[in-house]
């Protein structure tokens, strides 16, 4: 009894001393070839930084951008994590090579004492991060603003394992959904985490997790969907038709979403739309979105959060994309697709078995052909407006098609390195035949997606790193 009140006491007083959680807003504006960055505003959200002081630099090597917090005396590192952003996607699209265009972004970090220095880098073509932009911050400069905005109602705690600064904390945030609605996010909400957690290795560590709700009052039901002529003011702005494609669903309204989530203690977020038409979207440190009531919201829930927790790279290749195909087939840095320019550096070779070719065969063609008439089909089924129910049966006829094929594969099941990943049918490998990141099938994540995704939850619940011995 007096040891568990001395843990609560202690973990009581540690969220008590946090610091304020800081944000820097600003602009990231540019086209395929140039990028600006200018700031917006420098804001203290209502929270305290909800993060462990001892976990603050991320060693993962995610993400296309990274940003560096370091005091401007002693230049020392304080803080870091790697990101990616809207913008980081609209860029390789064929809008960007004919026009400029806007995007509001933010960091997060624990407000520091002193003024620092935040830097922002990007990978060039060798995978290395370069400064591409930088300011100085002083936390007591009479701009920052503490104030708060509106409140979006209450905190809902839909899994509570501990003190956020202990726990990953993961955000649901409705929209699309009025005041009458609150009770079918929260509903909603539930059954998104609980799926969550039968896949592995989510079941495996539930009890690393926070995960908490809120759902602002949108004054309509639904949100946008502009390719049908539906548009909604809708509290964080979520939106279908993302870059032009109907199932891409997205927020560009940044300061809506951050000044709600700002209510929230929180790492991640997905955001539940309130609609039924299949779409979703997830940006790797940004945000994960779903249709809550599609058919497919499971399924979507769980590999678009895959995106923004982990930076899974998607497996998928038979699918229209927006993005224009890259000249050179450079490595990745996505962590479950490579480019296999050398087999016998695979990054994830300590799981290939020495039985297991490279690069690893299996009847592609015959998945493409099938995969080529799907995609007919869906195009027709959309060219005469017909019912949601009947894409919803072409894709179940699609998963069972595909679940048999891949199953029966010589190599299924097997860690190698399959042709055919991130759009291109041609260059880049995935480590499985299978997995949530490739198809709709039910199937877990792959062996090297789960390693990907324990690594980012031990970056904020794992074990406390010990430092070497002293050689004596």
């Amino acid at each position: 009894m007096m040891r568990a009140l001395l843990v609560l006491l202690l973990a009581t007083s540690a969220s008590a001393a946090a610091p304020r959680t800081f944000r820097v807003d600003y602009f990231h504006t540019g086209n395929a070839t140039e990028e600006r960055f200018s700031i917006d505003k420098v804001v203290l959200e209502p929270l305290p930084w909800p993060g462990h002081p001892e976990r603050a630099i991320d060693e993962t090597n995610l993400g296309k951008y990274l940003f560096e917090v370091r005091d401007r005396t002693s230049n020392r590192l304080l803080f870091s994590r790697g990101f990616a952003s809207i913008y980081g996607e609209w860029e390789i699209t064929t809008e960007a090579r004919s026009m400029h265009r806007t995007f509001h972004e933010s960091l997060r970090f624990p407000a520091p004492e002193r003024p620092v220095q935040v830097l922002l880098k990007k990978r060039d073509a060798q995978n290395a991060f370069r400064e591409v932009w930088s300011l100085v911050v002083d936390p007591k400069g009479m701009f920052v603003d503490p104030s708060s905005p509106p409140s979006p109602g209450p905190l809902l705690k839909l899994l509570e394992s501990g003190p956020p600064e202990q726990k990953v904390d993961l955000l649901i945030l409705g929209d699309g959904y009025t005041e009458a609605e609150r009770p079918k996010f929260e509903k909603d909400a539930r059954r998104m985490v609980d799926i969550l957690f039968t896949f592995s290795p989510f079941k495996e560590r539930k009890a690393d997790f926070n995960v908490w709700g809120l759902v602002p009052a949108a004054a309509q039901s639904g949100i946008s969907r502009p390719s049908t002529g539906v548009h909604r003011r809708s509290p964080v702005g979520t939106t279908y038709d993302a870059f032009g494609s109907e199932r891409y669903v997205l927020t560009f309204d940044n300061k809506a979403f951050r000044e709600t989530a700002a209510f929230a203690p929180y790492e991640f977020v997905e955001i539940l739309a309130n609609g039924n038409t299949y779409g979703g979207g997830g940006i790797f440190g940004l945000y994960g979105t779903v249709a809550a009531d599609s058919l497919w919201a499971p399924y979507v829930f769980v590999h678009e959060f895959g995106h923004h927790f982990a930076g899974l790279a998607d497996e998928y290749y038979t699918s229209e994309s927006v993005y224009v195909p890259a000249a050179d087939r450079l490595e990745p840095w996505e962590k479950n697709v490579t480019a296999l320019h050398a087999p016998e550096q695979l990054k994830w070779k300590h799981l290939v078995s020495q039985a297991t070719p490279l690069p690893t065969p299996w009847d592609k063609a015959g998945y493409e052909k099938h995969a080529t008439d799907v995609q007919h089909r869906r195009r027709q089924v959309r060219a005469q407006r017909k019912p949601e129910s009947d894409m919803d049966a072409l894709f179940l006829s699609q998963r069972d098609w595909e679940e048999k094929f891949l199953s029966t594969q010589k190599y299924s099941g097997r860690v190698g390195a399959f042709e055919g990943a991130m759009y291109e049918p041609r260059g880049y490998y995935r480590p499985q035949l299978d997995c949530v990141m490739f198809t709709r099938d039910r199937v877990p994540f792959c062996a090297v997606c789960q390693g990907a995704i324990s690594e980012v939850i031990d970056l904020y619940a794992g074990p406390p790193k010990r430092a070497p011995r002293a050689t004596p």
